[in-house]
């Protein structure tokens, strides 16, 4: 009887530790809806804006937002910051709208900031920084800019990422 009794406390004890995991996996973080993000993403887009003109630097700006444990798919908005391409920045010149989608591309692969993995860049990825990224309760936020060197790129997200993550 005794040991049934003892048994009998750890179990209760078990249910009522693990009750707060049941809770809130009864009550999951809401995924962002289509408006809360367009809003959000305006506001980012604005701010990177801003960053890149203090910095003197224009390219394009992209923020997107995924769903769930795993970039599976993705909600994206971009915006042209003076221009969309650099004919002079190589031989053959860069598209700059490429390049923000080649850095969120990556860390939607690695979930870590554009160009800070540790491993190498897949064909199509570049392992350039300027691309940030942040865990939300329900997905992540991905961030990217391409149109400075790569730590004002990083500067120019992370104004973006800050507007987003506040908005949540």
């Amino acid at each position: 009887m005794k040991r049934h009794l003892t048994l009998l406390g750890i179990f209760l004890a078990l249910s009522l530790a693990s009750g707060a995991d049941v809770a809130w996996a009864a009550n999951p973080a809401k995924p962002l809806s289509d408006k809360k993000f367009d809003t959000l993403a305006a506001a980012a887009l604005e701010a990177m804006k801003q960053k890149a003109a203090e910095l003197n630097i224009q390219g394009v700006a992209v923020v997107s937002y995924a769903e769930g444990d795993n970039v599976l798919g993705w909600s994206s908005k971009m915006a042209v910051v003076g221009h969309l391409t650099d004919p002079k920045a190589s031989a053959s010149g860069n598209n700059l709208l490429g390049i923000a989608y080649a850095k969120s591309a990556e860390m939607a692969r690695t979930l870590k900031d554009s160009g800070t993995s540790g491993t190498a860049p897949m064909t199509g990825e570049f392992g350039w920084q300027g691309g940030v990224m942040f865990k939300t309760g329900s997905g992540y936020l991905i961030v990217a800019f391409s149109g400075g060197k790569s730590e004002d790129d990083v500067q120019v997200s992370k104004a973006g990422l800050e507007v987003m993550k506040k908005g949540l």
